[in-house]
């Protein structure tokens, strides 16, 4: 193994490896690694989503234009590679359902914002519950807005794919390896991995995902924030609902200030439907199970009670929605009830078997309010992408050319040739389109 390196990425998520798929097709003579202490690339929230490549129809046009570009394209991108790779991309769709006059009321804003940020007449429409019934016979709602520019698809596989191109560019792939410490000399930054080896960059980029806001703490950026997990639980369903609807199906969310979902009706890309996410408060980005929760609660209560975090714990509606999704977790019945609130005909006896969890982590800022998009921060020789939630994998490839081409411009790291072929695209190219 090399021990030193022109660019060093810490986390082998989507967005980590997106990025240094454009590093490795724009700079040919320059050393890139990206280090991953998962023994596979995507093995924690990558890999364990909805696995939904996302219209942008739920985004700001104005307060998440950068995010909501990097969907309208992310999807485009996803489709070309997904044929060029011969990866799945089911365009099956998505309906967000309203079952009431308040969730009626944005729904309309839903059509507003996604035909704002690209999606043509075509691609989206807004049905009342008559019309809805004629083509979702199942689903119960007084109106619904279905977007058709919406697909499935496995993240684990395009992560995966992406991650092999950038080796054949010449990236060095450091799995099953841990940071553990990170100081910066006079000239490069020292990296310390599992405990006892050193490796050396010029410069960093921080896209650890669940870890991304510990990382930039050691490195004394990013102080005044912090972070809070959440587990999404899933509910398998049996073959015999697989037909319930032609697409997955979401409801209105009632408080979009805080990070809880409702539970959505789920067609994955193989067919198979799950009930889920609900979004379970956890001390860990790998708080999976009792065992990790219980070995990280009074670190991460004690940090978390020093900071904003506090404000937000101690809010009564958050802890009101906390234990609600304690419950939907705790209690099958609770979970696959907010489903049926649109679609009826499930029975939650007949639901049996558990799907994948995966974690989100949602940043709190000082003053206690939950962040609502994603922070990029330029630090001496090192970038830092934290809060890089929904529609993060969608948006991956657009959003890491995004951050490559800024690191070039603004002087942070110089690519070699931002006109190189990336695959299928060509780099300028893309960042003409998502600016």
């Amino acid at each position: 193994m090399a021990h030193s390196f022109d660019v060093i990425i810490i986390g082998g998520g989507i967005l980590g490896t997106s990025i240094s798929y454009f590093l490795s097709s724009l700079n040919k003579s320059k050393k890139i690694a990206v280090i991953e202490q998962a023994h596979k690339v995507a093995f924690h929230t990558s890999g364990r989503n909805t696995g939904k490549v996302h219209a942008p129809y739920l985004y700001n046009p104005i307060k998440k234009k950068l995010f909501a570009k990097s969907a309208f394209h992310g999807y485009e991108m996803w489709e070309t590679y997904a044929k060029l790779k011969k990866l799945p991309f089911k365009k099956d769709g998505v309906i967000e359902v309203a079952l009431d006059d308040k969730g009626i009321k944005v729904l309309e804003k839903y059509l507003k914002w996604g035909k704002e940020n690209g999606l043509e007449d075509s691609d989206i429409e807004l049905l009342n519950k008559e019309e809805i019934k004629k083509t979702e016979p199942e689903i119960k709602c007084e109106s619904a807005l279905c977007v058709y520019k919406d697909a499935s698809t496995d993240y684990s596989l395009f992560t995966n794919s992406i991650m092999k191109d950038s080796e054949k560019n010449g990236t060095t792939l450091l799995l099953d390896t841990r940071v553990t410490k990170i100081r910066k000399g006079k000239d490069r930054w020292t990296i310390t991995i599992d405990g006892e080896h050193e490796i050396h960059t010029k410069f960093l980029i921080n896209a650890a995902g669940g870890e991304a806001v510990d990382i930039a703490h050691s490195m004394g950026v990013a102080k005044k924030v912090t972070d809070v997990h959440f587990r999404g639980e899933y509910w398998k369903v049996p073959k015999a609902y697989n037909n319930l609807t032609k697409s997955s199906v979401y409801s209105v969310p009632e408080f979009p200030d805080y990070p809880f979902l409702d539970p959505h009706w789920i067609l994955r890309v193989d067919g198979s439907c799950e009930i889920g996410p609900n979004a379970v408060p956890v001390f860990s980005p790998y708080g999976y199970d009792k065992v990790e929760n219980i070995k990280e609660f009074f670190p991460k209560m004690l940090e978390m009670l020093g900071s904003g975090a506090r404000k937000a714990i101690f809010d009564k509606q958050f802890q009101e929605l906390a234990v609600n999704e304690i419950q939907s977790s705790m209690s099958k019945s609770a979970m696959v009830n907010r489903v049926k609130k649109f679609l009826p005909k499930i029975d939650a006896d007949k639901i049996t078997e558990k799907g994948t969890a995966g974690i989100r982590s949602s940043i709190i800022d000082e003053g206690g309010k939950f962040v609502p998009d994603v922070i990029q921060i330029d630090d001496e020789a090192s970038f830092h992408i934290l809060n890089y939630n929904s529609p993060g994998a969608t948006g991956a490839l657009p959003f890491a050319a995004h951050i490559v081409n800024h690191l070039h411009e603004e002087g942070f790291f110089q690519c070699e040739d931002t006109e190189a072929q990336c695959g299928p695209w060509k780099f300028n190219e893309i960042i003409q389109k998502i600016h």
